[in-house]
C-alpha cells in the first residue's frame, strides 16, 4: 500500500473545490470552499439543450477544469496537468506522483465508481487520490459521496477512459504552491470582475443572465419536452439541489463567498452583490422544489410558478453582477 501522509480526507459540496483543497492544504493553503470557489471565478450559467440529449440541462458553474485554471492563476500556484490517450502512461502519470509524496486530482466519469450513489453519466467530476494498492484506489469525493472512499482499480481505470461529453483523457493534475504566496484578499476583486462580466455579457443566448431568461421561456413547456416527465423533472430537481452544486445551483457557495468577501473588504457594492444572491439562493431553491412536484404530479402549473420565478431570478442576478463589476 501506497499513501500521502498528512492527508485531510474530508469532502466538501462540490468535487472540484473538494479536489483542490486536497492539494492546497497539502500546499500549507487552507481556504474555505466558497472561497475557493469564488476565486476560480467558478459561477456561471447555462441552459444546456440538444437533439441527441434526453433532457435539457442546467449547470450553475464554469466549464470542468475551468476553476482549477482560474484558480491557479490568481494565487500564481504552478498547475502541472497531464493528459493521455494511453490507459497505461495515464496510470504511471498518477502513481509517479504519490509514490514522491503528492496528492493527484484527476478527471473522469463519476458513473464507473463503485461507491457512487447516483448512476448518471458525468465525464466533468473530479477526485482526489492519496493512496492505492493491489486492489483498490483511495480518493476524497464530496460529503454526499462518503468524503474518504475507495474504489477498485478496475473501475478507477474505467471512469478514466470514458468518452463522451465534458470528459478529459485520462486528466490528472498536482499543484505546487509559490513560496511566498500572495494573500488570497489581492485576488478577490479581480475574481469577482471576471465572474460578473462573463454573466453579463454572454457571448450565446443560453449562457449568463440571458441563459437564465431563456429558461423561465423553456420550463414551462417541460412536460410536454419529457418522455418520462416523472423521472426527466424529479432528476433535474436533484442535480440543482444535492449533485455537488452546495444547494441552489451553486448559488449558496458563492453567496457565502461574497459574505467572507464582505467581512474582508467594506464595499456597498460587495454587500449588494451579496443581499442579492442570498435572495437568488432561496429562490433557486424554490424552482428547483417546484419543478421536481411537477415531475410527481404532472401538474403544469409548477412549472408555470417556477419560469416566473426563472424570470425573476434573471433580473435579480444580473442587478447583483452589474453592482460586482462596480468593484
Amino acid at each position: 500500500m501506497t499513501m500521502v501522509k498528512d492527508i485531510e480526507a474530508r469532502g466538501m459540496q462540490h468535487c472540484e473545490t473538494t479536489a483542490l483543497r486536497v492539494l492546497l492544504r497539502h500546499e500549507g493553503l487552507n481556504l474555505s470552499e466558497p472561497m475557493l470557489f469564488g476565486l476560480g471565478s467558478g459561477l456561471s450559467f447555462i441552459y444546456w439543450d440538444s437533439k441527441n440529449m434526453v433532457f435539457p440541462f442546467l449547470g450553475g458553474r464554469v466549464k470542468p477544469f475551468e476553476l482549477t485554471r482560474n484558480l491557479a492563476a490568481a494565487l500564481e500556484l504552478e498547475l502541472l496537468v497531464e493528459e493521455t490517450s494511453s490507459p497505461r502512461k495515464a496510470w504511471q502519470n498518477v502513481t509517479a506522483r504519490i509514490d514522491v509524496g503528492r496528492p493527484v486530482a484527476l478527471q473522469l466519469d463519476s458513473y464507473h465508481l463503485d461507491y457512487f450513489s447516483t448512476k448518471v453519466h458525468f465525464g466533468g467530476h473530479v477526485v482526489a487520490m492519496y493512496g492505492y494498492d493491489e486492489q483498490d484506489a483511495y480518493l476524497v469525493d464530496t460529503a454526499p459521496q462518503g468524503g474518504a472512499v475507495t474504489t477498485s482499480l478496475a473501475s478507477l481505470a474505467r471512469a478514466r477512459a470514458e468518452r463522451g461529453p465534458m470528459t478529459a483523457k485520462h486528466r490528472s493534475f498536482t499543484i505546487t504552491g509559490p513560496r511566498s504566496l500572495r494573500p488570497p484578499q489581492d485576488q478577490i476583486i479581480p475574481a469577482i470582475k471576471t465572474c460578473a462580466d462573463a454573466f453579463l455579457n454572454p457571448p450565446i443566448a443560453n449562457l449568463g443572465h440571458r441563459g437564465i431568461e431563456k429558461t423561465a421561456k423553456q420550463v414551462p413547456k417541460w412536460l410536454q419536452r419529457s418522455d418520462n416527465p416523472q423521472e426527466d423533472l424529479t432528476l433535474a430537481a436533484v442535480l440543482m439541489e444535492r449533485a455537488g452544486t452546495g444547494g441552489a445551483l451553486f448559488r449558496n457557495l458563492y453567496r457565502d463567498f461574497l459574505g467572507e468577501c464582505a467581512q474582508l473588504i467594506d464595499s456597498s457594492h460587495l454587500r449588494t452583490g451579496h443581499s442579492l444572491y442570498t435572495e437568488a439562493a432561496t429562490l433557486w431553491t424554490r424552482v428547483a422544489a417546484l419543478i421536481a412536484a411537477a415531475g410527481e404530479s404532472g401538474d403544469a402549473k409548477n412549472l408555470a410558478e417556477a419560469g416566473s420565478i426563472l424570470h425573476e431570478l434573471s433580473r435579480i442576478e444580473r442587478d447583483a453582477m452589474q453592482a460586482l463589476s462596480l468593484l
